[in-house]
């Protein structure tokens, strides 16, 4: 999916956390397109300095600020008409030993990026969520399930015909910086074994460009509080491990099991049974509608609704599991995976 230029022709757009791996790929996007400007909002001067010399493109503002800090918040999106709200702390380990941390920026720096959005009322406010909000068993995922209830409770109290705040949800984006393809293949070009945590582990995998195409649907089609989830399919971590030792021909390299990490899930999970039971199925994707019943406590306590007992979670297990050959395919379109190999030589496996 693309944004058409008459959709969103002169129009300002802000991506918080600019600098990393969805702000340049939602970068690629957007600069096809006929806007007035395009504003990267991110606290690194030096991933900054090194975009204004990549794009050297006049619709390009770049904003030194953190969304910790309301007042930079505030200068940024004045005159903005959309926001994509990529910036978070996403380290499962650095946020179970630094908790607070992770509240300051995926909690408070959410509320704050959506209390200057709507103060200069920005037309729609796109937030990115993650798995690991369903069923959250780390300080991560706790702090990304609370700036789900963030979003939903200021898109309840939002004037629509001013401001309209939604979400979207995903899995693992594959070859997003700290993710573990870009380890793996470090590891194999070092010589030294792979370190899995569990071969059993379950993920689902996501492309960058899924995560663009989801949030422009969200873009498009989202309603005041809605959470959009992609449709997707999911990996076990043997499954690839042996396609990346068959992209890179090295089917002997060895595999250390080093056990689970702080806060580490077997299995992820997109959907819980109670929002399946209220989800909007949209062909790929599915739509969690928010509920927006007041504090009227008989609708909670009387007229409850009932969930179907045969539904179930939409985790990484129970969806499709990809096999080594489709591994195989994704991960040939990576351009990690392309450059990295191309330039040490590996001869990629057919």
């Amino acid at each position: 999916m693309t944004l058409d230029t008459s959709q969103v022709h002169g129009s300002t757009f802000l991506i918080t956390g600019g600098t990393g791996s969805f702000g340049n790929a939602v970068l690629h996007k957007l600069l096809g397109l006929s806007l007035k400007e395009i504003r990267i909002f991110s606290r690194d001067e030096k991933k900054q300095d090194d975009m204004r010399k990549k794009y050297a493109n006049e619709q390009l503002k770049f904003y030194i600020g953190d969304v910790r800090d309301e007042q930079s918040l505030l200068n940024a999106t004045r005159g903005v008409d959309y926001i994509f709200h990529a910036a978070a702390l996403k380290q499962v380990p650095s946020c179970e030993f630094y908790p607070l941390e992770a509240v300051k920026t995926n909690v408070l720096g959410t509320n704050n990026v959506l209390n200057a959005a709507l103060a200069n009322r920005v037309k729609k406010i796109t937030c990115l969520s993650t798995d690991k909000a369903v069923h959250p068993i780390n300080a991560m995922g706790t702090s990304k399930a609370m700036m789900e209830k963030i979003i939903v409770a200021q898109a309840h109290n939002a004037d629509p015909a001013i401001s309209t705040i939604c979400c979207t949800r995903h899995g693992n984006v594959m070859a997003s910086r700290g993710s573990v393809i870009p380890l793996f293949i470090q590891q194999i070009k070092n010589g030294i074994p792979i370190t899995v945590t569990d071969n059993e582990m379950t993920r689902f995998m996501m492309s960058l460009d899924s995560a663009v195409q989801l949030v422009f649907y969200a873009l498009l089609h989202g309603n005041a509080g809605d959470i959009f989830v992609q449709k997707s399919s999911a990996v076990m971590m043997t499954t690839l491990v042996e396609a990346l030792k068959k992209i890179m021909d090295c089917p002997q390299h060895p595999v250390e099991i080093i056990g689970t990490r702080h806060g580490e899930k077997k299995h992820e999970v997109l959907l819980s049974r109670e929002e399946i039971a209220r989800a909007d199925d949209l062909g790929d994707y599915y739509r969690i509608p928010p509920d927006f019943r007041g504090l009227n406590y008989a609708q909670y306590y009387e007229e409850g609704n009932e969930i179907p007992t045969q539904l179930d979670d939409y985790n990484s297990y129970n969806t499709h599991l990809l096999n080594v050959a489709e591994m195989v395919e994704m991960l040939l379109q990576l351009d990690v995976v392309q450059n990295l190999a191309r330039g040490d030589h590996f001869p990629v496996a057919p």
